[in-house]
């Protein structure tokens, strides 16, 4: 294994890179303080083909990624050589994505003889709430909510989870996707929804999403189909119906048992604290609807900003700094993987 990291620094200096879907991430940290956070997004492209085309991301993130580091290096007031280690994301996400970043990562840390660290995006998302209360330590309940992820979690340790359940489908970001395609909204749809959904009302019936039962787990494809059939029906009757009410309607339905069930797994697990990472996390419905759980509960909920909450590379750099001091550094062999599970070890890599 490729280690040339022979003493460990308390607060070290990491340069964290994210290049797992359309935004190409540079951010520097010294420990849990951040120095600087750049992003190059190639949203606006793809919005054009109402979603992410892989082929053009990965162009994109080749284009950006050497500039985005140089300007993080830059607005940091560092020099390269006073980075402690390199963390990227190897996974998962786009493949192409990935191995533009992991390639031009293990590039920079061989050619300044800086050590490695691979970072799992999701546990990265998990990370993101370190950034805001740096005192932050286990154990806690997470509310994982993103594109491609719907779980609740308990952490154990910040190198320990427990997964309590999941989604059995579709994740939440991706209903939320999904529906807003259906309501003609434009990419991405979580923000679009969440701000037609402000001038609505949550009139119209939705199913309740394995609330009282499943356990921990969600299903959000019966959600989405619901959404789906009530449009196709109106339209085909030649009926009106409000959009903003649909849009409403879905939202609360999709987040309201979210909120339930994490209170829940907080309570059942005894822990007094509860944090949320993920691109969903950013919506203000999520946020404030959880935070007032969390007061009624008499829990005390971590939320990351808006910015940590989608894809950055800070979060990958707060990810990074817990693998350093873990001692978990990988080899120059590292590869990109599209998939990998939440709780991937080490020697799995």
């Amino acid at each position: 294994m490729y280690n040339p990291c022979k003493e460990k620094k308390k607060e070290p200096i990491i340069l964290g890179i994210e290049s797992s879907c359309d935004e190409t991430g540079a951010s520097i940290i010294q420990g849990r303080k951040v120095l600087s956070d750049e992003i190059a997004s190639s949203a606006n492209i793809q919005a054009l083909y109402g979603g992410v085309v892989p082929e053009i991301a990965s162009r994109a993130h080749t284009d950006a990624v050497a500039k985005v580091v140089e300007r993080a290096v830059k607005n940091a007031g560092i020099t390269y050589d006073e980075i402690d280690a390199v963390a990227v994301t190897y996974g998962a996400g786009l493949l192409g994505a990935l191995l533009v970043g992991v390639s031009f990562a293990k590039a920079f840390a061989y050619a300044l003889n800086k050590p490695l660290i691979a970072v799992n995006h999701i546990r990265g998302h998990l990370s993101a709430s370190y950034l805001d209360e740096p005192s932050l330590k286990p154990p806690f309940v997470t509310l994982l909510a993103s594109g491609g992820h719907t779980a609740i979690l308990y952490t154990k340790s910040e190198a320990e989870f427990e997964i309590l359940g999941g989604t059995l489908d579709d994740a939440v970001g991706e209903a939320f996707d999904k529906v807003a395609r259906v309501l003609g909204l434009p990419y991405p749809g979580g923000p679009q929804i969440e701000r037609l959904a402000k001038e609505g009302t949550p009139c119209v019936a939705m199913p309740k999403m394995l609330k009282g039962g499943g356990g921990y787990n969600f299903s959000y494809s019966g959600l989405k189909t619901a959404v789906i059939n009530y449009c196709h029906t109106k339209e085909q009757k030649g009926e009106s119906y409000s959009k903003a009410d649909v849009a409403c309607s879905f939202q609360c339905s999709a987040i309201d048992v979210l909120v339930e069930k994490t209170v829940l797994g907080a309570k059942e697990k005894g822990v007094d604290t509860v944090t949320a990472g993920g691109g969903v996390v950013a919506n203000g419905y999520l946020r404030e609807t959880l935070k007032k759980a969390c007061d009624k509960a008499g829990l005390k909920l971590v939320l990351p900003q808006k910015r940590y909450c989608t894809d950055n590379a800070t979060m990958i750099a707060s990810e990074g700094l817990i693998q350093y001091e873990l001692g978990n550094f990988a080899p120059m062999s590292l590869n990109a993987k599209a998939s990998i599970p939440l709780t991937v070890t080490l020697e799995s890599k």
